[in-house]
């Protein structure tokens, strides 16, 4: 699971969940999978992003030195920046891991690389 998955996954779904965003990640296993860095793509990428989400994946990826806390105004701007988004986003490979919904604690598995959110028929 590339974590700019991560950063638009809910368990909204979960009956009786309000936000269920965002979700405690856990990574267990990763990857690096380097792939072509499109500046222009990550600019119209930011305005859909969670910076609060992107930055706790940074913290989890052990990458929260490359990305700041807040959001900066200026980003779109800074290509050394948005080569590290892209790296973060897109070059991180979550192999192993779990994601848990902050609401209920229901914790997801992330198996070779995908995120289970099936839920059971009592939870819908």
């Amino acid at each position: 699971m590339k974590l700019s998955t991560y950063n638009f996954l809910t368990s909204m779904a979960i009956k009786g969940v309000k936000v269920g965003y965002p979700l405690k990640l856990t990574i267990n296993k990763k990857d690096v999978i380097e792939s072509e860095f499109n500046p222009v793509f990550i600019q119209r990428l930011l305005p859909k992003l969670d910076w609060s989400a992107v930055y706790s994946a940074a913290q989890v990826a052990e990458l929260a030195d490359d990305i700041p806390a807040a959001q900066p105004d200026n980003v779109a701007e800074d290509e050394q920046l948005l080569q590290r988004l892209h790296h973060l986003l897109f070059e991180i490979d979550v192999l192993e891991g779990q994601l848990e919904c902050p609401e209920t604690g229901r914790v997801f598995p992330i198996t070779d690389g995908i995120p289970n959110m099936l839920l059971n028929e009592d939870e819908v």
